[in-house]
């Protein structure tokens, strides 16, 4: 059986990575398409580089729309010619949408499934009915999301939420960051967007907070993609942080802070699955913020206030992303860093932790999608 993956971002390259591993365990299956280093160590020869998509927000993107238009059709005719019997498509909807409706234009009877399905429970509703012209079936993370797929005419499954079946740090990998003063995890994203809007701001909070604890020391895991930008963009920051790119430093940075400093996104999963306080900061382009506020249906956006159904993780975003009200309520995380530990708990249980590894139950879905 053959497959023609596309993952635009390290989020999706972790979830198609994890996918191609367990239907490897399950069925003979090659692999094609486009992904990150974790996708291609699982045996895909990426088309291209997967951080060529790795853009977010309207703003953002129309300088490279002729450029992305080109690798969207670069893209559908690789997956129409490689013999796959199915479309997976990981998240990245702006890119992997128009891939998959230009599939399905060529080809209607390609099987084409999408693995992350659309926030459409935070806005634009609309897009499940658009997503289901071009979309057979949905690999959902979040438990409460099938119902909105199937009204929409896709078959959909919960499949778990990756982030659960992370290992987490051993001793010695958390020891690694044991110190005399309060460990902050800055968390400024995995886009070149959000990392040259975030660090600014995210630097001015580390110098209020070095002003109150002098000992203050930052941990700031990245990514590939824009390792080279964070040091740039750190270099000034009150307090050097130490950058992390390997995978066991990571571990013990977040096993080992005592608070965290994110940006908006899956990592507030991440940082719930380490029991790390947090707090969230997110801007973008005026643009794509009036617009994205213009369509909200929920008073907050970090997942871990969603899925536990509760309000315990400040945030601070748009016009509120700024220093001197960010730095006040990492104050009092650190000051009650219990506070966050049911709704994390609670987050971690409806995400699937304890079951099947969400990889393994994404696999028997597509599977099972693939049979019907």
């Amino acid at each position: 059986m053959k497959l023609f993956l596309i993952a635009g971002e390290p989020s999706g390259d972790r979830l198609g990575a994890a996918l191609m591993a367990g239907l490897r365990s399950l069925v003979p299956v090659e692999f094609s398409g486009v992904g990150g280093p974790l996708m291609q160590a699982e045996g895909m020869a990426s088309l291209f580089p997967m951080e060529e998509l790795s853009v977010m927000g309207i703003a953002e993107v129309l300088p490279k729309y002729l450029h992305l238009k080109r690798r969207i059709r670069e893209t559908a005719e690789a997956a129409l010619a490689s013999g796959a019997v199915a479309l997976v498509t990981i998240d990245s909807p702006d890119f992997c949408l128009r891939v998959a409706a230009l599939v399905k234009a060529r080809r209607p009877q390609m099987r084409t499934i999408h693995y992350v399905a659309p926030s459409v429970w935070a806005w634009r509703p609309g897009r499940a009915a658009k997503m289901a012209r071009v979309i057979d079936h949905v690999l959902a993370l979040l438990p409460f999301e099938p119902p909105y797929m199937t009204a929409a005419g896709m078959t959909c499954d919960f499949v778990g939420h990756p982030v659960v079946a992370e290992p987490l740090a051993t001793e010695a990998e958390r020891a690694a960051f044991a110190g005399p003063g309060p460990l902050l995890l800055a968390l400024p994203g995995s886009r070149r967007g959000e990392v040259a809007r975030l660090a600014p701001v995210f630097g001015a909070v580390v110098g209020r907070l070095k002003a109150r604890h002098p000992d203050l020391r930052v941990a700031l895991p990245t990514v590939r993609g824009v390792a080279d930008l964070v040091r740039a963009l750190t270099a000034d920051w009150p307090v050097a942080p130490q950058i992390i790119e390997d995978a066991a430093g990571k571990r013990g940075a977040f096993a080992a802070a005592d608070v965290a400093l994110a940006a908006s996104g899956t990592v507030s999963l991440e940082l719930a699955a380490n029991a790390c306080p947090m707090v969230i900061a997110y801007d973008m382009h005026p643009l794509t913020l009036w617009l994205m506020r213009r369509a909200a249906l929920v008073d907050t956006v970090t997942l871990v206030n969603l899925v536990s159904e509760t309000r315990a993780v400040p945030e601070f975003i748009g016009p509120d992303c700024r220093a001197e009200r960010i730095a006040p309520a990492l104050e009092a995380v650190l000051a009650d860093p219990g506070a966050q530990r049911a709704a994390m708990a609670l987050t971690m249980q409806r995400l699937g932790r304890g079951g099947e590894p969400p990889g393994l139950r994404a696999a028997r879905s597509v599977l099972a999608a693939l049979r019907r």
